[in-house]
């Protein structure tokens, strides 16, 4: 017993600490935090360089361009295949998920996985970026540390944009962006009251980026100048293509992404080699494709890159982008989104210089202001893309012109592709992330306060008239249908009843006696590919607004890192009278 009380003593006395100075625990949390994602994206970014540079140098065999892309998503898809199904992708909607639905839970086996297997897709030659799965390897430390030295799940949560403004600011060298993408993008609220240890954490990363590797902007340009008024004109027109290009490039990575996640689970091992195969191939006669690019990019920011190889770069990197990342590839669309907007932006001020050699500036400014304005389109933080833009490059004089055609681009592509990409991408994993309008309504009476454990359940594989025997003295006019991986709908009993009447009237028509007629089954009622629910975080009203869109008088809650998993219903009476009335309308 003694010796037992001894081995529990220093966990008791930490824990009492905890309990005593757990801000002063957090402040110090939040400067390690800073200096180990630092050096662990420093180290990513020696990483994917050196071993690119090693793996296909300029002016190597074509052999290699054509072979390692295909070997290296191969090997690499297996492995998160079989070892780490949470690395795969950009890794912003991972932690948004780990943040939103997951209590800041980020395990340390996908914090290796998503470190060691995004390294190796980039060294091969896969077109993806670095920066985003940077975020989830910054959040995932953060995570680790704050559930390994016992934080209770809101601090750890509120650790998650810590990690992502650290990750930010080494990969990108952005401080400053680094801090305002946290709150936009990640917390989705500027004045979290977090803020001053996202700075903290975005200062010492910085600090250890720059003591290690320098302090040299991720572009070096020259200093541009307006050249005359008239070019605001064409930095609109930039603008208008930025939006189109953008919410293209998301609808089509969406569909493809959709396509790929429809074949059956046990052949996703694979699935990551389509990429390869295409970026391979391309990289056989363009060798320009292989790798994010930031060479390339560099210089058409300095305006020595020819129109026409713009062009060509511009039309397959979209396509190799999006078939490497919706393949299941591990690695981000930061990176891809600027290559596209130098790409696009030089295109323009290349013909408008052409054609206006005395009233523009060279095509490396729009070059400049074409990164943020895919950025912007694409990641929709227009806010954040401005700052970065500017801190990557340390350009003050496009400032204006990118403020314009960022606002523009972003316009045109929240209207063209309603669902912001990362969001549209976590719902395709079957994680509902929070919108913004959502975020805001934590004041609110909630889902959680009246939701209750379901009485009745139907399983999918039910006949119709096994339904009826098994409702037959329920009081619900409605009921939840499941199967073995969990909820697949909401029946109405005026549906099932309907359906019972038509089997029956199929049955008396049926003239020959040895014939027989299969018996439906429930799941044959339902639409399997989306259902009303709701999620424990969500306003009550959205409960009563949903009811009355599907006409039901329960509705399911689910959990928002699992749309099949039941957490729970809520029902029109219990709705009701939470607001002071009952289903009936009486007072």
């Amino acid at each position: 017993m003694t010796r037992a009380r001894w081995w529990n003593a220093p966990g008791k006395r930490w824990m009492s600490l905890l309990e005593r100075r757990e801000d002063q625990v957090f402040l110090i949390l939040t400067l390690i935090i800073g200096a180990l994602v630092g050096l662990s994206v420093v180290a990513f970014i020696l990483l994917t360089e050196r071993a690119g540079m090693r793996m296909y140098p300029p002016g190597g065999e074509r052999w290699r361009r054509l072979a390692l892309p295909i070997a290296g998503s191969l090997g690499i898809g297996y492995l998160l295949f079989r070892y780490f199904p949470d690395a795969r992708g950009s890794g912003v909607p991972q932690t948004k998920a780990a943040l939103f639905a997951r209590d800041g839970r980020i395990t340390l086996s996908t914090v290796l996985g998503k470190f060691f297997c995004t390294s190796a897709t980039l060294a091969s030659g896969i077109p993806l970026g670095r920066e985003g799965p940077a975020v989830q390897v910054g959040a995932g430390i953060a995570s680790v540390l704050g559930r390994a030295l016992g934080l209770r799940p809101e601090k750890v949560k509120a650790l998650i944009p810590v990690g992502t403004a650290a990750a930010i600011a080494a990969a990108f060298n952005t401080p400053l962006a680094a801090v305002l993408f946290s709150l936009e993008e990640v917390m989705g609220d500027l004045h979290a009251p977090i803020l001053g240890s996202v700075v903290l954490a975005s200062a010492v990363s910085w600090g250890v980026l720059r003591s290690l590797l320098g302090n040299h902007p991720l572009f070096d340009v020259p200093q541009y100048q307006l050249a005359s008024p008239g070019e605001f004109g064409i930095y609109v027109i930039l603008g208008v293509a930025g939006g189109v290009l953008s919410a293209g490039f998301s609808s089509m990575l969406l569909k493809v992404r959709r396509f790929f996640l429809a074949l059956p689970r046990a052949t996703r091992w694979w699935h990551p080699v389509t990429g390869g195969i295409v970026v391979g191939m391309m990289g056989w006669f363009v060798p320009q494709v292989l790798g994010v690019g930031y060479a390339y990019v560099g210089q058409a920011l300095n305006g020595q890159m020819a129109l026409r190889l713009m062009l060509i770069l511009l039309a397959l990197k979209f396509f190799a982008i999006i078939t490497s990342y919706a393949s299941g590839n591990a690695g981000g669309i930061f990176g891809p989104s600027l290559f596209l907007g130098a790409m696009l932006g030089g295109m323009t001020g290349g013909i408008a210089h052409h054609f206006l050699p005395g009233s523009t500036a060279n095509s490396g400014a729009y070059a400049l202001v074409g990164m943020g304005t895919v950025f912007a389109g694409i990641v929709r933080a227009p806010m954040t893309s401005v700052l970065m833009i500017f801190e990557m490059t340390r350009d003050y004089a496009v400032i204006v012109p990118l403020m314009i055609s960022n606002l523009i681009s972003f316009f045109i592509a929240s209207r063209l592709q309603h669902e912001p990409i990362y969001e549209a991408l976590a719902r395709q994993d079957g994680i509902h992330l929070p919108s913004s309008g959502g975020r805001a309504e934590l004041g609110q009476r909630r889902v959680s306060r009246v939701m209750r454990a379901p009485a009745e359940l139907l399983q999918s594989s039910m006949t119709l008239r096994q339904a009826v025997e098994q409702t037959r003295s329920s009081t619900s006019g409605s009921w939840i249908v499941t199967d073995e991986e969990g909820v697949v709908g909401v029946l109405r009993r005026s549906v099932l009843m309907q359906a019972v009447a038509q089997e029956s009237v199929v049955d008396e028509n049926v003239v020959d006696e040895n014939k027989e007629t299969p018996e439906r089954q429930l799941s044959e009622l339902l639409d399997l590919t989306e259902f009303p629910h709701l999620h424990v975080d969500h306003a009550l009203h959205v409960a009563l607004e949903r009811m009355s869109a599907a006409r039901l008088d329960l509705i399911p809650v689910v959990s928002r890192a699992n749309v099949r998993k039941l957490e729970g219903i809520v029902t029109l009476r219990d709705a009701l009278d939470s607001y002071g009335f009952d289903s009936l309308g009486t007072a």
